[in-house]
């Protein structure tokens, strides 16, 4: 074997075990860091070509890899707005430039000069805005925009949509029954809350429901619908869509197709609309699907943005950058954008934190044998040289 190429062998495995205690130092040093994952040194040889009575030692490759698929441990903590990843995805962040990437760490709080939910490493939270009730198509990035919670207020909405079900009860030919009524809270353009009544009365000689709404403070009739219905209970309308037209207001489009005449009680399923009154905003939540809601003084919850999750076919090939986020690389595959709770992304969870995958135990360990083969490989250098100084000494 080559003296000189003892030397070099053993200076490669120097580098490596070098290489291989700058990941560990990482890795401990980051053992509190949110969404960290863990780095691992891998080694591969590295041979050369050898002829006959003459043996040319090789050298130590070194390949860094990140543990990014791991999940780390749940932290509970007392802030909304600190959200952890319950499967494979990963939250969308800009940095100052607008350049997108993806990260773990959800440890998000709002700056106070942008009202953006920013993360501890200063990236910025992307999602749809969805308070105009529209929709967002996820196909990309693009159309994402910064979550803003700086605002302060509601500014009041009419009341525009809404979706109402329940079950009337199956009437006996030539049986009466009472009506059956139900109220809905609108709102005009002022914001003013508007109520209405929905009543639903049984007429035994036609032997059909009919659902007539009316103003609560007026008692004015805004409309009235014949309802029918098929053999299996379910309604049968040409349009199952009422047009109401609320006093001061907009025109409500209220979904009834929903409506169904089974054996059983009246039960109402589903009253919702939309609109709200101006009110000051008292709070924040967001769902595990990913809405996040401002809350009104009194209660009421309106969405405001959803927060969507990213995906990449093999996560481990990711590219880690300063801040704790990763950026797509061929090998990881493009980014697909999906809802949360939805595809295998996963589910938020608020007031939650993801550990670190750094295990203490494990840090210190490798770190004793790194420091180990260190001083062997360096044995090897320091046998070459002396070897080198009896070759030089042999002219003298």
């Amino acid at each position: 074997m080559s003296l000189y190429g003892m030397l070099r062998t053993g200076v490669s495995g120097m580098n490596a075990q070098s290489n291989k205690l700058g990941t560990i130092a990482d890795n401990i040093s980051n053992a509190g860091t949110t969404g960290y994952k863990r780095a691992t040194t891998e080694f591969s040889s590295l041979l050369l070509a050898s002829s006959n009575g003459e043996y040319n030692s090789g050298a130590v490759n070194t390949d860094i890899r990140y543990a990014i698929s791991k999940q780390g441990a749940t932290s509970a903590t007392t802030s909304v707005t600190d959200l952890m990843i319950d499967g494979e995805g990963f939250f969308v962040v800009e940095d100052d430039s607008g350049q997108t990437f993806l990260t773990r760490a959800g440890s998000f709080t709002v700056d106070a000069s942008t009202g953006n939910l920013v993360n501890s490493a200063g990236f910025t939270l992307m999602g749809y805005d969805i308070a105009a009730g529209t929709t967002p198509v996820l196909n990309s990035t693009e159309g994402l925009v910064p979550i803003n919670l700086g605002q302060s207020k509601f500014t009041a909405n009419p009341t525009t949509d809404g979706t109402f079900a329940a079950n009337l009860p199956l009437v006996a030919s030539g049986e009466t029954i009472d009506d059956q009524k139900s109220s809905i809270t609108t709102y005009d353009n002022l914001g003013n809350a508007v109520t209405l009544n929905l009543n639903f009365s049984y007429d035994s000689v036609a032997e059909s429901w009919t659902m007539t709404v009316t103003e609560d403070s007026s008692g004015d009739v805004l409309t009235t619908q014949a309802l029918t219905f098929d053999g299996n209970g379910d309604i049968d309308l040409a349009s199952t869509t009422l047009a109401i037209d609320i006093p001061g207001g907009a025109t409500l489009s209220l979904d009834i197709s929903n409506m169904t005449n089974l054996n059983g009680d009246y039960e109402v399923v589903t009253a919702e609309v939309n609109g709200n009154a101006a009110s000051l905003v008292d709070n924040v939540a967001i769902s595990k699907d990913g809405i996040v809601y401002a809350v009104d003084d009194s209660g009421q919850k309106i969405p405001l943005f959803q927060i969507p999750l990213a995906t990449v076919s093999s996560p481990d090939n990711l590219q880690p950058r300063a801040g704790n986020v990763f950026l797509p690389t061929t090998e990881s595959g493009d980014i697909q954008m999906r809802s949360a709770n939805e595809g295998g992304a996963g589910s938020i969870a608020s007031n939650s934190l993801e550990s670190s995958t750094v295990d203490m135990a494990t840090e210190l360990t490798e770190m004793i044998v790194a420091q180990r083969d260190y001083t062997a490989n360096s044995k090897v250098v320091q046998t070459g040289s002396e070897l080198l100084d009896v070759l030089m000494n042999l002219k003298r």
